[in-house]
């Protein structure tokens, strides 16, 4: 996985963030084997769904989340995007180093 080191991308309070395989991190931002995990669970998931089909699935249930979370002392925000099936999955299973021998293909659907 190619990754950049940058001040620009991502933005806001983001560390990192997974555009078609290719890792943006906030300067300062350990890359750490957990960080590494996740996004390349992203990077399965966008391979999936042939990329184009992963950002428009992500955007629709990101705003779906947004709308249907209730605020819980967190910010709605952060509760949306924490619910995303997408990241779920890759939350879950960031810790777990053998997860790509025992992944089935579009597991990300079960997170829902």
């Amino acid at each position: 996985m190619l990754v950049i080191k940058n001040n620009l991308i991502p933005f806001d309070t983001y560390k990192a963030i997974n555009v078609c395989g290719v890792l943006f991190v906030k300067k300062g931002t350990e890359v750490t084997p957990r960080l590494i995990q996740h996004e390349k669970i992203h990077t399965k998931q966008m391979f999936e769904m042939m990329i184009v089909g992963f950002y428009l699935v992500y955007v629709i249930e990101f705003i779906y989340r947004y709308i249907k979370q209730k605020p819980n002392g967190r910010s709605r925000w952060k509760q949306a995007y924490r619910a995303i099936s997408f990241e779920r999955e890759a939350y879950f299973n960031e810790s777990r180093p053998n997860y790509f021998a025992l992944r089935e293909p579009y597991q990300w659907m079960t997170y829902r």
